[in-house]
């Protein structure tokens, strides 16, 4: 995301980063994506404010205007989601998600992604078959709104 801003690709203004969490990033990607003014709302805040709150605001901050989504599956907290090449203890659920997701009902997407699906890491397949049912919960979202312009 940081090189599509840096780029002129994406208006920074109308991102919102949802659950970021872990140890493993670099402070400066933090410090960039503030300057730029994308809203990052940690896992912490995700918590205490509730799915509602946090999606009423994504909404808020996404507007009217076409939107894509994309979904990172290790904003899950890897007992739903271990097939991940960087999972993280503590993020969200999958009842969460479904409910997150659900909430862009009326947005204008105009395309989403799921990524860091990454099967031979999760023999069980839960990974993917999650990953697959929250595409399927875009694609209804995305088709309502289709349907109804």
């Amino acid at each position: 995301f940081r090189r599509a801003v840096e780029e002129g690709l994406l208006d920074p203004k109308r991102m919102v980063q949802i659950g970021i969490r872990g140890a493993i990033s670099d402070a400066e990607n933090y410090d960039f994506a503030r300057e730029a003014g994308i809203r990052i709302i940690v896992i912490e805040e995700f918590m205490e404010r509730g799915v509602d709150a946090v999606m009423a605001e994504a909404r808020s901050i996404v507007g009217e205007a076409p939107a894509y989504v994309s979904f990172d599956i290790d904003a899950l907290d890897p007992s739903f989601a271990p097939g991940t090449g960087t999972p993280e203890i503590g993020g969200i659920t999958t009842r969460e998600a479904q409910k997150m997701v659900r909430a862009l009902a009326g947005v204008d997407i105009i395309g989403a992604d799921l990524v860091e699906v990454s099967p031979p890491l999760d023999p069980s397949g839960v990974t993917a078959l999650t990953g697959g049912t929250l595409l399927f919960e875009l694609l209804c979202v995305m088709t309502v709104q289709m349907l109804a312009q």
